[in-house]
């Protein structure tokens, strides 16, 4: 849906929400929303861009009318390296900031859904299917959490949100980190509300990892990605994400600065499973 909210490019770095996207928007101008142009002159400032089938990446004006399988968005976009990009539109701006933040993420995810819409081009009965799913799932909402802390990971999982965000909370500050990955979040953190939840992937990282300056987490957690995604096994189920209520990530909302915050049982729910899964080394 298209928003029509004033841009104002000072705010979002000074915002933790959206901390991954920080590097790209700094380069932006402060004063108008970004055109088509500008995005590719971000392109051209970095290293080439590729997507799976080794065509260079480049933000084009969407296709109107309907489309050739060729043209539609996640085909266009594996055979040609094309992102249908539409003006003045909030959601497909972070769509491309986030290309340029995490390219190898992306790219992975394009890649899950074009081999899964050959596969139902050739079985016309073949649906969806909970590995699309996944992949629009996480390219959407999803949240990249770093942990060096395997008991806070479970906390996480676990739905403990209390002990998690606030009886942990200053070795949630320490030990974990929360990056939001999918454009959709983003796009919804430009008016933050109760009730906004990601979608994590929790990833296990050396304590060290917390030194490093941003670019470098940025690209180590691109590749970790990646790497997760172009594994066949992985990005079966929605259920290997787990619930992130993001307003309750200390730091990233002033209202959480008092432990009745975390009573909100509308909004840190308690969870219908146990921890199952470890985190992804």
């Amino acid at each position: 849906m298209k928003k029509t909210l004033k841009w104002n490019r000072d705010e979002l770095l000074g915002s933790p929400l959206f901390e991954p996207l920080h590097a790209v928007l700094s380069h932006l101008e402060v004063g108008h929303f970004p055109a088509l142009g500008e995005l590719n002159a971000l392109l051209a400032m970095r290293p080439a861009i590729t997507v799976q089938s080794g065509k260079r990446l480049r933000f084009v004006a969407q296709g109107l009318g309907k489309q050739a399988f060729e043209s539609q968005y996640e085909p266009r976009c594996y055979l040609s390296g094309e992102v249908q990009t539409r003006d003045n539109n909030l959601h497909d701006l972070f769509n491309a900031l986030v290309w340029l933040t995490f390219p190898q993420g992306k790219a992975a995810i394009n890649m899950r859904h074009y081999r899964a819409l050959m596969a139902a081009s050739v079985d016309a009965s073949s649906q969806r299917g909970a590995v699309r799913d996944m992949a629009a799932l996480f390219d959407e909402s999803g949240v990249i959490v770093a942990s060096a802390d395997a008991e806070l990971s479970g906390l996480l999982r676990d739905f403990k949100w209390k002990e998690l965000f606030w009886s942990r909370r200053e070795d949630v500050t320490a030990a974990m980190g929360f990056y939001i990955f999918g454009h959709g979040l983003h796009e919804k953190a430009m008016q933050p509300y109760i009730g906004m939840t990601g979608q994590g992937l929790v990833l296990q990282v050396d304590a060290e990892f917390f030194n490093w300056p941003l670019p470098r987490k940025m690209q180590h957690l691109d590749e970790r990605v990646a790497a997760y995604l172009d594994e066949p096994s992985n990005c079966q189920s929605t259920r290997e994400l787990t619930p992130v209520p993001l307003l309750g990530i200390p730091g990233w909302s002033s209202d959480n600065e008092r432990a009745e915050y975390y009573e909100n049982r509308n909004y840190f729910r308690p969870g219908r499973r146990t921890s199952q899964v470890d985190p992804i080394r």
